[in-house]
């Protein structure tokens, strides 16, 4: 969790409320994309008969005379001409429901995919791993610069987290023991504490609300994570294999309004997350975020204190408004400018 706080707008869904709403099945998730789409491949499908039977339309001799027929003979040179363009219309016809078939039939696979990995997660009630994650930020100059981190994060769902986020210019230390949320600033021994009686997916929605925190990463660990990732969607799809960290990988590609994001997910019988990026549409320069999983484990038994939380010696109690510093960019780093 500590490792998914970086300016601008990384949400995936470009939004920072609940999910409660909207519905789970890949169904319903085609149904709204199909809703949002304007004039999309099946629009196109249902025109295209009526305007190659119009080409295709049955021709009448009106003679049977030689004079008529030698009189006929342009009309039948232009219906054989016609008849060429109307091969052309039916193969631009095959070309446009080929293309829309298989955008559709890759739509399909990609929510598939991601519903199987969004299950398998939900399926596991511990989860250890460690990550590695960059964010981006674009200057004035229009200069791209990129900030990394590393952490490790250990879930015991419904409602206890741990997670430790170490960068060039922050290390971050998140407890959550389903009553109290506690955020250390190793660095100056610093921390933030607050009641948050719940589950973890409903602290993750208060520290949006209540925090302004992005935490884009933070859906994949949700309880239903195809919910929280495919809210918004207006396309997907399956682009193909890749191989990340030596592992192969199903890359699927989405498209939300602000954001477009894609996720690698392992092939086979442990569909977890390996790797996730997002791209911001609304920032000048299109800055990044990007998260690589690694070490990923349900077989986990933490300990009895796993998520106790004890101030080090020394340490300081802020106000919650010193979240905002327990970034992963420096201060004073520009976020660029809106398009």
């Amino acid at each position: 969790m500590a490792d998914l706080m970086p300016p601008g707008n990384f949400a995936p869904t470009g939004r920072v409320k609940a999910l409660a709403t909207v519905g789970s099945s890949v169904d319903e998730m085609k149904a709204r994309i199909v809703a949002r789409s304007d004039g999309g491949c099946d629009n196109r499908r249902d025109r295209m008969p009526g305007i190659v039977a119009r080409f295709m339309k049955p021709q009448k001799e009106s003679a049977s005379s030689p004079d008529a027929r030698r009189a006929s003979a342009p009309s039948r040179r232009f219906f054989a001409s016609a008849l060429g363009r109307r091969g052309a219309f039916a193969l631009a016809a095959a070309a446009l429901l080929a293309v829309g078939s298989t955008a559709r039939a890759q739509e399909d696979d990609a929510l598939k995919i991601l519903k199987g990995m969004s299950d398998y997660l939900a399926s596991q009630k511990t989860i250890s791993l460690s990550f590695d994650s960059d964010i981006e930020v674009i200057t004035p100059d229009i200069e791209k610069i990129q900030f990394a981190s590393s952490g490790q994060l250990l879930l015991s769902r419904p409602d206890k987290l741990r997670a430790i986020r170490t960068g060039g210019y922050s290390d971050v230390e998140f407890v959550f023991d389903g009553k109290t949320a506690s955020i250390v600033d190793r660095s100056t021994n610093g921390y933030v504490q607050f009641d948050a009686p719940g589950t973890v997916d409903q602290l993750v929605d208060k520290l949006r609300n209540e925090y302004s925190m992005a935490l884009p990463g933070a859906d994949l660990l949700d309880s239903n994570a195809f919910q929280a990732l495919s809210a918004d969607v207006l396309h997907g799809a399956h682009i193909g294999q890749g191989v990340v960290g030596g592992v192969e990988c199903d890359q699927l590609a989405f498209r939300n309004e602000d954001t477009d994001w894609q996720i690698w997910v392992q092939v086979g019988d442990k569909p977890i997350p390996c790797k996730f990026v997002i791209t911001s549409k609304t920032e000048a320069g299109a800055p990044q975020y990007t998260l690589v999983v690694r070490e990923w484990n349900t077989d986990a038994q933490p300990a009895a204190d796993a998520f106790a939380f004890t101030p080090a010696a020394g340490a300081k109690k802020l106000d919650q408004a010193a979240l905002g510093a327990f970034d992963e960019v420096p201060p004073g780093q520009p976020n660029g400018e809106k398009k």
